[in-house]
């Protein structure tokens, strides 16, 4: 008899859960385009989240900062699609002819 209260509590839950986000649910129901769930967001942002505990382990503040500076160079490059050696390459090859240098 406990089994089946606690299968009818859990199911209860889900159903309460489902029922307070209706609205939402019938959206999906309708639109294909919408994913069910946040896996890529979630795959974006794990670099951060494994940077972040890196961050603890640099060595000094300062070292923390450079290196986060490198995570988030190389996080834009990936968002639009860019190759961060061909970019740095190209950067570097500008500076000596930067007009505001001389």
């Amino acid at each position: 008899m406990i089994f089946v209260a606690v299968r009818y509590t859990v199911y209860t839950r889900i159903l309460a859960y489902s029922i307070q986000r209706w609205k939402e649910l019938c959206i999906y129901t309708t639109n294909g385009g919408i994913s069910i769930d946040n896996n890529p967001v979630e795959n974006s942002i794990r670099p951060v989240t494994i940077g972040r505990k890196n961050y603890l382990f640099a060595g000094s503040h300062e070292a923390a900062q450079r290196s986060t500076m490198l995570y988030s160079l190389l996080g834009t490059c990936k968002l639009h699609s860019i190759i961060p050696f061909i970019w740095l390459r190209d950067v570097l090859h500008r500076i000596p002819n930067n007009p505001s240098i001389k």
